[in-house]
C-alpha cells in the first residue's frame, strides 16, 4: 500500500498520463521521481507534486538509451532512499501503414515502448522494497491489432507478454505487477503520428466521443498500487464508455 514512506518512479512524466499519475501518487503520500526527456516540463510537474507535500525528483532521461535508464534508477534510489513503485508509462504512437512506414519509426517505437520498459524493469527489480510494484502502461492495441497500427500494436502485445512473464517469475518474491490498457485518451500521443491523413482521422475519432482523460488512468494506477500487499491487481482494461472499436 502507498504511504508517506513510499517512493515511486514514473517515466513519461512530462505530460498526459505520466504527469497526472505522478501527482496522484504524491497525493497518496509517495515521493515521486519524474523521468522524461523534456526537463522544463518535468520541473512544472515537480512543482505540482511538491504542492501536495511530497518530494519530487526530476530525472531527465531517454528510456530508449540503456545507460540513461541505468542512471535514472540509480538516481532515484540514491536521492529518494529506495524504490517501491515503478510506472513504465513512456511511449510513442507513430501510426503508419506497413508499405509506407519509415523503419526508423519502427525502431523508435520498439526502443521506447518495449525495450525501454524492459530495461527499466530489469534495473528496478533489485531495488524494489518489500517486493514492490511494477505498473506497465500498454493499450487496447496490445489486444487487437488494426490497420496502420501493426508496429505500435506489436510493441504493446510485447508489453502484455513481458508483464505476464514477469508476474510469474517474481510472484514468489512478492513483486506485484499491473498491466494498464487504456482506450482512447486525450493526450499528446496522437499529435506525433507522422502520417497526416492518419493523424487527422485519429483526431476526428477522438472528437466524436467523450474520451478518457489522463486523470482517469491515473486513478486506476493509484487504485492498483494502493491495495494490500496480498492483493495484486494484474490487469485493467479501461475504455471510454462510447468506444466500440478496440
Amino acid at each position: 500500500m502507498l504511504d508517506d514512506d513510499s517512493v515511486a518512479l514514473v517515466t513519461g512524466a512530462s505530460s498526459g498520463i505520466g504527469a497526472e499519475t505522478a501527482i496522484r501518487l504524491a497525493e497518496a503520500g509517495a515521493d515521486v521521481a519524474l523521468a522524461a526527456r523534456r526537463e522544463d516540463r518535468l520541473r512544472e510537474v515537480a512543482a505540482d507534486v511538491e504542492a501536495t507535500g511530497s518530494e519530487a525528483l526530476v530525472v531527465p532521461a531517454d528510456v530508449s538509451e540503456r545507460d540513461e535508464v541505468v542512471r535514472m534508477i540509480a538516481d532515484t534510489v540514491d536521492e529518494l532512499g529506495g524504490l517501491d513503485v515503478l510506472v513504465n508509462n513512456a511511449g510513442v504512437m507513430l501510426l503508419e501503414a506497413v508499405a509506407d512506414a519509415d523503419p526508423e519509426d519502427w525502431r523508435t517505437m520498439v526502443e521506447v515502448n518495449l525495450l525501454g520498459l524492459m530495461n527499466a524493469t530489469k534495473e528496478a527489480l533489485p531495488h524494489l522494497r518489500g517486493g514492490g510494484h511494477v505498473v506497465n502502461v500498454s493499450s487496447v492495441a496490445g489486444r487487437v491489432a488494426g490497420e496502420t497500427s501493426s508496429t505500435y500494436s506489436a510493441t504493446k502485445f510485447g508489453v502484455n507478454a513481458f508483464t505476464e512473464g514477469l508476474r510469474e517469475e517474481e510472484a514468489e518474491n512478492g513483486v506485484r505487477t499491473t498491466l494498464i490498457e487504456p482506450g482512447f485518451v486525450e493526450t499528446e500521443l496522437a499529435e506525433h503520428i507522422p502520417d497526416e491523413e492518419i493523424r487527422e482521422h485519429s483526431a476526428e475519432m477522438l472528437a466524436q466521443m467523450d474520451v478518457l482523460q489522463p486523470a482517469d488512468i491515473a486513478r486506476a494506477i493509484v487504485y492498483a498500487t494502493d491495495q494490500p500487499e496480498h492483493v495484486s491487481v494484474n490487469e485493467l482494461l479501461i475504455r471510454p464508455t462510447e468506444q466500440t472499436r478496440p
